[in-house]
């Protein structure tokens, strides 16, 4: 490491990373500092038995050629070397309940949408067209979802509230419980969750649906290989512990409690808690500093990996989103230890030589943080290795076993292809991803206060800009918006834009 870069990125997760490539673009010195063995956050992939598991990224939307995070991706120079499957384009997600052997598609192509889901309510043309006007009309209102540079989005928007809008299309229950089924993409809350987050999740996956051969951890890859062809620099084992001041300006991070880099720009990819407290609360507002800090995150996971015995379980080529019942669609997150898991989603790993039969299934379900709070001193990673001991591990194998059966009145005689079984907890996801109290996607948003969890990347720290998923919206599509909005603070808003929409539709590369 240099002694001083023009910028200096806290966290590899995918939106330092992308800001990080923007601005190396633009000629700055750049260094990107990650406390953990492996660059990526939400983007990371880990081996049990000798199989890829991802770590958050189970399929990706929107990157068919032309759709936005294509073009995002072929600015930043990634999306010819990713490896990619796409998901069966009648039904990429399935939603279905209890021990019912119907399942709802969710297909690619809001016309196809529609006609699949008639199938099974014939009676509901209206409300399905309806549905998917909204869906484009709300995503079209946002500017930098569709590359364009634009005075912004009508704030009203904000506090349309998803399960009131679902219940204002249509009488039929079951039709509005398919039409959320997929909601644990945003872990929505029925009174709080904005319409604004739900379109924005499930248009991308409609436009089109994809899964990453071997993993995620391809995209981390290509986007360090693009980072270091613009000169810019990235390290792990750097795990920032601090700040230093020159007057009101930030001007140099402490690594490790032991080692310091100067920057004359600070980006922070990391949680926006831990930020400001490693900031120091006497630079922000008061007011700014305590609304952060009591930002309620959503629900944590608990995730089980399986892998199979060879050519025992059938490759399916879309996700589920599985149910005890339709009436839980909004409430799967409130659970008693006698009731959980309430739902889960469940995801196929696939591989370069999967085709008739699956390699591995992720399936993951909500979990909250108080349900591990007892090991939550202990923290645990391939950098900091700890053991949270023998209650711990019997706490993963009961849950486990609940689990598994939940899993098998979806899936009946499932544990005869099964060769073994790894878990995560709310625990794996904080120590790795960085996420408070183990959450999977940043903070609740909430149409009856939208502004209330709203955070600019630009901060009153002179040379201090935020970015990630707390910031603008979680997902891939949702962090690499971010990063653009992130890095247009810094080069300006019109010009990146601007800048983007060129290279992309002529092809060119700065």
């Amino acid at each position: 490491m240099k002694e001083h870069y023009d910028v200096v990125v806290v966290g590899s997760g995918l939106g330092g990373l992308v800001s990080a490539i923007i601005l190396a673009k633009e000629g700055r010195s750049v260094c990107v500092l990650e406390k953990n063995n492996q660059f990526g956050g939400n983007l990371q992939t880990f081996v049990r038995d000798k199989t890829i598991f991802d770590t958050g990224i189970h399929y990706i939307g929107g990157l068919e050629k032309g759709q936005n995070l294509h073009q995002y991706f072929q600015y930043i120079g990634i999306m010819d070397e990713l490896h990619l499957k796409r998901l069966d384009q009648d039904g990429y997600d399935m939603i279905s309940f209890g021990d019912d052997t119907t399942e709802y598609p969710h297909a690619q192509g809001y016309e196809n949408f529609v006609m699949q889901l008639l199938k099974f309510f014939p009676d509901e043309q209206d409300a399905l067209e309806k549905y998917c006007a909204e869906m484009r009309r709300i995503c079209d209102s946002f500017p930098l979802y569709n590359l364009n540079y634009g005075a912004g989005y009508d704030l009203s928007l904000l506090s349309i509230n998803t399960h009131d809008f679902l219940n204002s299309l249509t009488t039929n229950e079951k039709l509005r419980a398919v039409l959320a089924g997929s909601n644990f993409l945003y872990a929505g809350i029925a009174d709080k969750t904005p319409l604004y987050v739900h379109a924005l999740s499930v248009n991308s996956y409609i436009q089109s649906a994809w899964r990453c051969v071997n993993g995620g951890s391809q995209i981390t890859k290509q986007l360090i290989r693009q980072l270091k062809k613009y000169g810019g620099e990235v390290y792990k084992y750097k795990e920032v512990t601090g700040f230093g001041f020159e007057g009101d300006k930030l001007a140099t991070a402490t690594i490790n409690d032991s080692e310091t880099v100067r920057g004359d720009i600070f980006i922070s990819n990391i949680e926006p808690k831990t930020t400001l407290k490693l900031i120091g609360a006497d630079k922000f507002r008061k007011s700014f500093y305590k609304r952060v800090q009591g930002l309620e995150g959503v629900p944590s996971a608990f995730s089980i990996y399986i892998v199979f015995k060879p050519e025992s379980f059938p490759y399916l080529n879309y996700n589920y989103y599985h149910f005890r019942d339709s009436a839980e669609v909004w409430t799967a997150n409130e659970y008693t230890e006698e009731s959980w898991p309430h739902a889960f989603m469940a995801s196929m790993n696939v591989g370069k030589n999967t085709k008739q039969y699956a390699e591995s299934l992720t399936a993951i379900t909500y979990m909250n943080f108080s349900d591990v709070e007892q090991w939550a001193e202990s923290h645990n990673t391939t950098a900091k290795e700890n053991d949270r001991g023998e209650s711990y591990n019997h706490f993963k194998e009961r849950k486990i076993e609940k689990f598994l059966q939940a899993i098998e009145v979806k899936f009946p005689g499932i544990r005869d292809s099964i060769r073994s079984v790894h878990a995560s907890t709310p625990l794996s996801y904080r120590d790795y991803i960085g996420g408070d109290r183990g959450n999977l996607y940043g903070y609740i948003k909430d149409s009856n206060n939208p502004m209330n969890t709203f955070i600019t990347p630009k901060t009153k720290v002179e040379n201090l800009f935020l970015t990630g998923q707390s910031i603008n919206m979680h997902g891939v599509l949702g962090v690499t918006i971010g990063a653009v909005l992130t890095c247009s603070e810094i080069v300006g808003k019109e010009y990146l834009i601007n800048k983007i929409n060129h290279e992309v539709r002529n092809g060119t590369k700065s």
